[in-house]
């Protein structure tokens, strides 16, 4: 019979057996099987013929495989696997090192310094990453890179020398060998079996865990989007990224090459190599890509309040945003203002105090939002705003010049929020706003927003929004039953508060 790699984090063996067996998408990236004769590891999905059950061994990710000798599918390609949002999600000290790790912390620092990040010293970081991932921080960042590496050599035209660059590598010699021991195979070889068609973009796949409901996301996005900085219609999502210099744009849209593909297409213009990897994982936090729908509703669906929400929209995920400072700014604009006002000014602020692009890539995208450099002085109230909301923008914008604040993958939930609210002008409903929307941190609570104190009752059995009203203190105190997953209950609060759209089908 198969065996497994002893690991706490790995499904039951039986659920691992029936998902793969039945090629199930929901536990994508949650565990891979490695085939003890050919030395490979795939995803659940892989359409390959099943092997016989006494060669399998499975891992909970793919560093652990590949730290055991076994090499990742060619034809499942376990890089567009969604990674364990588990594990990279959270305040817990893994959680943490593992964002500052897909962030490139090991790419410039040392283990130890990365360890001082998150609390712990260096042993302890090694011991509790062997214990729960099955390899040590080393092999993540080190599978890491090679998997990016895989992904950009067969969907792109990038030379090989930009590829060893936009996977952190700092020498060709150096990507070859590393790639060649891993793999078996030189990245020119593994080049030879594609046929790309050459583009003036890069178009990658970006791969998630069923039910995802990218219309519902989009709708989201749409309604805040701000004019010549973003566009969304009812299929896409596009933006400008700087820096100024060296302008780009990307576009956000479902992959349709084949029935049931369950990722998203990311298309790059004028991405620099070096940028390439920072920008996929904005994309990958900003539409919550890596979330395990399973383990959310499991957790919410206690609540009687959330059951036949999550029942009605499995698929509804946390919208984050490209940019933490921009996120901050649209939260202390949108202080007691409705969603279209704070667009509308927002809007107003990008227009005057951005980056006007010289040549815009379209009508819709020709600007660059404000900087920090560019608003920590400016007369804001020329555009609209309050003469507090202006003050408050000025002081983030110098905050988060000085140190005061920032948006650093080891910063934990409360010592997050400490410091936004430690500002004038913040409160604790602005602070974990921006870190739902900024750091896409599954467990902020904005308590005293206004429409979840009505959404939720004060009795399981009363009516539904529209009734009492809950105190802060009092919807905080429901909300501990929903942790580590509050916002995942926010949103869809929120989204049933909201008119009812016209019916979709989650992707």
């Amino acid at each position: 019979m198969f065996t497994a790699f002893a690991h706490a984090t790995l499904p039951d063996l039986r659920v691992c057996e029936q998902a793969r067996l039945s090629r199930d998408a929901r536990f994508d990236g949650l565990f891979f099987i490695a085939v003890t004769t050919t030395r490979i590891y795939c995803r659940p999905v892989c359409p390959a013929p099943q092997p016989k059950p006494t060669n399998i061994t499975y891992y909970p990710n793919a560093a652990a495989a590949e730290a055991a000798g076994f090499r990742p599918c060619l034809r499942c390609r376990p890089e567009l696997s969604p990674s364990d949002g588990a594990w990279r999600r959270g305040d817990a000290a893994v959680a943490r090192a593992l964002k500052l790790i897909d962030e490139g912390a090991l790419a410039d620092q040392s283990l130890s310094q990365l360890a001082d990040k998150v609390g712990l010293g260096e042993r302890q970081l090694r011991r509790l990453f062997n214990d729960r991932l099955g390899a040590s921080p080393i092999g993540v960042h080190g599978t890491r890179r090679l998997l990016f590496a895989k992904q950009l050599l067969t969907e792109t035209r990038l030379p090989v020398t930009q590829v060893a660059m936009a996977a952190g590598f700092g020498s060709l010699t150096r990507f070859n060998t590393t790639f060649r021991e891993a793999y078996r195979m030189a990245p020119r070889d593994l080049r030879k079996r594609t046929e790309l068609a050459a583009e003036d973009r890069i178009a990658l796949r970006l791969g998630y865990r069923p039910p995802y409901d990218f219309i519902a996301m989009l709708q989201f996005l749409r309604g805040r989007a701000l004019p010549g900085v973003e566009f969304v219609d009812e299929t896409s999502y596009a933006r400008v990224f700087g820096p100024a210099e060296a302008p780009g744009w990307l576009r956000v849209s479902q992959w349709n090459d084949k029935p049931n593909d369950h990722a998203l297409k990311l298309e790059l213009h004028g991405a620099m190599p070096s940028q390439l990897l920072t920008i996929v994982n904005r994309i990958r936090r900003m539409f919550d890509l890596d979330a395990d729908p399973q383990a959310i509703a499991a957790a919410l669906s206690a609540d009687e309040r959330l059951r036949p929400l999550l029942k009605k929209r499995p698929g509804l995920r946390l919208p984050s945003g490209w940019d933490g400072f921009e996120i901050a700014v649209r939260a202390i604009i949108g202080q007691q203002v409705s969603v279209a006002a704070a667009r509308t000014l927002t809007s107003r602020l990008a227009q005057h105090f951005g980056t006007a692009l010289p040549t815009p890539f379209s009508a819709e995208l020709a600007h660059l939002f404000p900087t920090p450099e560019a608003l920590a002085d400016a007369d804001l109230t020329s555009i609209g705003l309050t003469r507090a909301r202006a003050e408050t923008v000025r002081t983030v914008s110098r905050a988060l010049l000085d140190g005061r604040v920032d948006f650093h993958a080891e910063r934990m939930l409360e010592d997050f929020v400490a410091r936004w609210v430690a500002l004038p002008g913040i409160g604790p409903w602005t602070a974990n706003y921006i870190a739902m929307r900024a750091l896409g941190h599954p467990d902020a609570f904005p308590a005293d927003d206004l429409v979840l104190q009505k959404a939720v009752p004060t009795q399981p059995d009363s009516a539904k929004a529209g009734g009492t009203r809950m105190t802060a203190k009092a919807l905080t105190a429901r909300a501990e039953a929903w942790r580590p997953w509050r916002a995942y209950a926010v949103i869809q609060l929120w989204r049933d508060s909201m008119p009812a759209p016209k019916p979709t089908n989650a992707l």
